[in-house]
């Protein structure tokens, strides 16, 4: 190949089922690559229906829908002269459903390729709706032979060999894969062993957004045929980049943006920073997964019970980071047990965000819920029920801000309070999505340290200050818990290694403790089951990802 080829990652953030928006951004990321003189466009998986519709593939009317949107798509597209484009789509042939993706020239659909790997772990279930395609896809361009894959397809190293068998010099991949922590440097590593060794190129474009409880992190890229990483997007933010290959091998060109206005949250240069911290971009996730399920869902304001303590601190600063701080209200809502450094501390908080901060002490409350139970509960001494009753009162009067603004609710329990059930079902638990659910309290407290050294946004005392639920007198969380850094410790080897209690304990840490944990993570799973969603940070997060049975008599 003599001369170059100048070939586009349109790293979009498509919404699922909203087709027309989705039209909308395929059209106009195609005229901006054509513009920029882009000859191959590639678009994320499934781009047109955004990743996953799930059970909307069920219905007749969603997919007749779809294959308007694909008409419109051509219709619009038809004038970009000289742009190939390779959409990610469904396709449905003789009654079976494929993840689909389709090279379209001048505004008409030349060849299709159907993803082969279908992938049906942690979150995926893709079995469940596709049949798998079988077929190598290839075509050729200025005397240079491309390859086309689907994500999955690539962690294999059947799609690859396919490829070259049939003389690919450059794979082009369509991807909607979740982020999790470390999961591009994991992503690069598989497409230098899959695709590098076999001396092809290879072009990653992936899906950016929240759903549901998924964010994609982007992070489209080049790897040339020695395994070399070039011109890696920036995650969480919506980007075309553009490449040229040639006889010389890759060279990156530039990276435009793909919306007048990213996200209110740090580092949006287009290009990824190599030396960026872990922290940074954990919360670049939280902050476009928080974001995009208010606006997708159709939340123009949020609302959280502002406690004093770190973790209601690090929602209320990601959610003005998502939203801009006259969207978001905080509510602080004192009882007997409450310090007054709290009240302070979440006063002081709420002024330096500007956020709009309401104050209600639920005293009268919990003292009328107590008069109304004393004959009932006469002769008993209190526990847990009357601290619960406090939790669920903060819960009703969220909801009541809910109901009255139409706002929606952020909860603020993070993933060691979810593991081990320390938080109140219809109390803490309430609300419409929960920021932090994947988030290990260790790993909340990183996050509060980083996002202060960017800008100083939660009160010192907030992160220095022992954690405390403060529903009795002298509380303190470790009361009932192990200390943070061994719980977290202990729950990343039960839950996302799969370590069994002796495997652990054979690790080093104390039996009694592994089993109490052990204990506290199988009987809570019915308060989990019943909670809000969360973007998923880890491995393995509660939800899609950890589908444990609640009538449970294994033990862990």
């Amino acid at each position: 190949m003599s001369l170059s080829i100048s070939i586009g990652l349109a790293q979009i953030n498509p919404t699922v089922g909203a087709f027309q928006h989705n039209i909308a951004l395929i059209v106009d990321a195609a005229s901006k690559a054509h513009q920029q003189g882009v000859e191959i466009l590639v678009f994320p998986e499934l781009a047109l229906t955004s990743y996953q519709p799930e059970d909307l593939m069920y219905r007749p009317q969603f997919l007749q829908e779809h294959q308007a949107a694909l008409q419109s798509v051509l219709t619009q597209v038809s004038g970009l002269q000289g742009l190939r484009i390779l959409l990610g789509h469904l396709d449905e042939v003789e009654g079976q459903l494929y993840n689909a993706a389709s090279l379209i020239i001048n505004g008409e659909i030349v060849q299709t390729y159907h993803k082969q790997a279908l992938p049906n772990y942690g979150v995926f279930d893709e079995h469940r709706y596709f049949t798998a395609g079988s077929q190598a896809s290839t075509f050729d361009y200025k005397g240079h032979r491309f390859a086309i894959a689907i994500c999955e397809d690539v962690w294999l190293t059947e799609v690859a060999t396919q490829a070259k068998a049939q003389q690919a010099q450059t794979l082009l991949v369509l991807n909607a894969s979740p982020y999790t922590m470390h999961k591009d440097e994991q992503r690069i590593e598989v497409l230098r062993q899959n695709v590098s060794t076999h001396g092809m190129n290879t072009f990653y474009c992936n899906l950016v957004g929240g759903q549901d409880e998924l964010v994609f992190d982007g992070s489209s890229l080049a790897v040339d045929e020695q395994g070399n990483a070039i011109g890696e997007l920036n995650a969480f933010v919506s980007a075309l980049g553009i490449y040229e290959v040639g006889a010389s091998g890759i060279a990156f060109r530039t990276a435009i943006s793909l919306v007048e206005q990213q996200p209110a949250a740090m580092g949006q240069s287009m290009l990824k920073n190599a030396d960026e911290p872990l922290e940074s971009e954990v919360w670049r996730a939280l902050v476009l997964a928080t974001g995009d399920y208010c606006r997708k869902n159709g939340f123009k304001t949020v609302v959280l019970g502002l406690s004093g303590g770190i973790d209601s601190a690090v929602v209320m600063a990601i959610a003005v980071d998502a939203l801009g701080a006259d969207k978001v209200r905080a509510v602080m809502m004192p009882s007997r047990y409450t310090a007054d450094i709290s009240v302070n501390d979440a006063a002081e908080m709420a002024k330096w965000l500007h956020v709009q901060y309401d104050e209600i002490a639920i005293a009268p409350m919990f003292n009328a819920f107590l008069e109304a139970l004393a004959p009932s509960f006469t002769g008993l001494a209190s526990d847990t029920t009357e601290e619960n009753i406090q939790a669920r009162t903060r819960g009703v009067l969220l909801m009541a801000f809910s109901n009255k603004f139409g706002s929606l609710v952020l909860t603020t329990g993070n993933k060691s309070e979810l593991a081990t059930g320390y938080c109140t079902l219809y109390g803490d638990m309430v609300g419409g999505f929960a920021t932090l659910k994947d988030i290990p309290k260790t790993l909340v407290y990183r996050l509060s340290i980083w996002r202060n050294s960017i800008s100083r946004v939660i009160p010192e005392r907030i992160i220095t200050r022992p954690p405390s639920a403060e529903l009795r007198e002298d509380q303190k969380d470790q009361d009932s818990l192990p200390e943070y850094d061994v719980l977290d410790a202990i729950l990343e080897r039960m839950m996302e290694l799969n370590q069994s209690s002796q495997e652990i304990v054979a690790a080093g840490f104390k039996a009694e403790e592994v089993e109490k944990i052990a204990r506290l993570l199988r009987i809570n799973e019915y308060k989990r089951r019943q909670g809000a969603p969360g973007p998923k940070i880890t491995r393995r997060a509660f939800g899609r990802d950890w589908r444990a049975p609640i009538t449970n008599g294994y033990r862990y």
